[in-house]
C-alpha cells in the first residue's frame, strides 16, 4: 500500500515551506530591484528564463551596461553568498549569453554579473562583478 504523505502532513508542510520560500524570494527580488532603481538602473527583466537557466534580474545602468543579478536571501550576507554555487554561476552565464543574442550589440555588449544579497533583517548588499570570475 503506497504511503499518503498528505494524510500525515508531510506533503502539506513541504508545500507551505515552498510557498513561504517563493514569497520570501519574490520579496527579496522586489527590494533589491528597488535598490537598483534608486541607483539609476532600469529593470529590463525579472526571472528571465532561457534554455541555459534563469536570471533573477536583468538591468541596465546609466552607462548602458547590462547587469545580470543573482538574488540570494540568507540569515546573513555570508550565508546568502555561500548559496551561490559554481554550477549556478555557469548556468547564469549560459543564460546571459542566450539573452545577449537578442541584444543589438550581442556578445559585444558591456555586461556585469552581480551577487545581490539580502540578510535576515532586510538589509541589501550588491556585490558588483562578483559572479564574473567564480
Amino acid at each position: 500500500m503506497p504511503l499518503d504523505f498528505h494524510a500525515t502532513g508531510v506533503g502539506a508542510a513541504r508545500a507551505r515551506r515552498g510557498t513561504r520560500n517563493r514569497l520570501a524570494g519574490a520579496a527579496a527580488e522586489e527590494a533589491i530591484a528597488r535598490v537598483y532603481r534608486d541607483a539609476g538602473h532600469r529593470v529590463l527583466e525579472r526571472r528571465w528564463r532561457g534554455r541555459g537557466g534563469e536570471i533573477d534580474l536583468i538591468l541596465q545602468d546609466r552607462d548602458g551596461t547590462l547587469v545580470f543579478a543573482e538574488v540570494k536571501k540568507g540569515r546573513d550576507f555570508a550565508g546568502a553568498l555561500a548559496r551561490i554555487s559554481p554550477a549556478q554561476v555557469a548556468r547564469i552565464h549560459a543564460a546571459a549569453e542566450e539573452y545577449l543574442g537578442s541584444c543589438p550589440q550581442g556578445l559585444l555588449s558591456d555586461i556585469r554579473f552581480d551577487a545581490a544579497l539580502m540578510d535576515g533583517t532586510g538589509r541589501v548588499e550588491i556585490h558588483e562583478g562578483a559572479l564574473l570570475a567564480w
